[in-house]
């Protein structure tokens, strides 16, 4: 693999859509590391996570979207108001989160945890 960060940056636009979710990954807090046993979990829908950067660090909310076409994660109360009046969500990126509380309603999920596939 090339150290070039313009074929780094090509590498990881063309990547294939089963390898893009590595790349979606965030962080656990101390109490879900101990309780799982890994340190980071790829996003999902319906996730909890936490802002650590930007302007709205410190607000907490559900993961709404995964956009796995630009890396991107929407969370329920990250929105920006329009000149109009109208509120976007501003897509995020998932190095600036933390996971608060995982989804694990999730049978495969749970199995992938425990090194299972």
């Amino acid at each position: 693999m090339s150290k070039q960060p313009q074929k780094q940056r090509k590498a990881l636009y063309n990547e294939p859509a089963h390898k893009r979710g590595k790349h979606l990954s965030s962080s656990l807090t101390h109490e879900l590391r101990e309780k799982l046993g890994t340190r980071s979990l790829p996003l999902r829908i319906g996730d909890k996570v936490k802002v650590l950067r930007g302007d709205f660090k410190g607000h907490e909310g559900k993961i709404l979207d995964v956009d796995y076409g630009n890396y991107k994660v929407i969370i329920e109360e990250v929105t920006l108001s329009k000149p109009d009046g109208n509120a976007v969500f501003l897509p995020m990126d998932p190095s600036n989160v933390m996971i608060t509380k995982a989804d694990l309603s999730d049978e495969k999920r749970i199995k992938n945890l425990n090194g299972g596939n």
